[in-house]
C-alpha cells in the first residue's frame, strides 16, 4: 500500500514545557488528538478514532523537544509502519513555539490532511490558550 508523508508546521503561543504533555501523554493527547488514549506496557499506547483501536509504540522522545508514535500492524505487507511525530522549536526572533507535525500514513489526500491538522491545531490552541 502506498504511503504519504505529510509535514506541516504550526505556530503556537505557549512554551514547550506547557505544550509537551499534550503531545506525549495519554491524558494530553486525548484532549485534542483523538477520542481516547490509554497507556499500555512497554511504551505503547491505544489510540481510539471512530471507536477503532490503533496501537502505537512511542519510539522516540526528548523532553520538551519531540515525540514519535509508530503505529503497529498498520501495514501487513512488511512495509514501514505509519507514524506521527511532533517536534517543538522556539524561534529566537518571535519567541513563539513552532510545532512541526510529520504524519506518514496511507491517507494520500494532502488537502484532507491539511484540513484535518488545521482543525486539530485549533483544538490544541484552545486548550493551551494560544
Amino acid at each position: 500500500m502506498e504511503k504519504f508523508k505529510f509535514v506541516a508546521e504550526y505556530e503556537l503561543r505557549a512554551s514547550p514545557k506547557v505544550l509537551f504533555p499534550y503531545l506525549s501523554s495519554a491524558a494530553g493527547l486525548s484532549q485534542w488528538f483523538c477520542e481516547k488514549v490509554n497507556n499500555l506496557p512497554d511504551q505503547k499506547f491505544d489510540f481510539y478514532w471512530d471507536n477503532e483501536k490503533h496501537v502505537a509504540k512511542q519510539t522516540a522522545m526528548r523532553l520538551n523537544k519531540n515525540v514519535k508514535f509508530e503505529f503497529l500492524n498498520s501495514d501487513e505487507k512488511g512495509d514501514e509502519n505509519s507514524y506521527v511525530e511532533f517536534k517543538l522549536d522556539v524561534s529566537e526572533f518571535s519567541n513563539s513555539t513552532y510545532l512541526k507535525v510529520t504524519e506518514y500514513s496511507a491517507n494520500t489526500d494532502e488537502t484532507e490532511q491539511r484540513d484535518l491538522w488545521l482543525g486539530l491545531m485549533d483544538g490544541l490552541r484552545e486548550i493551551v490558550g494560544s
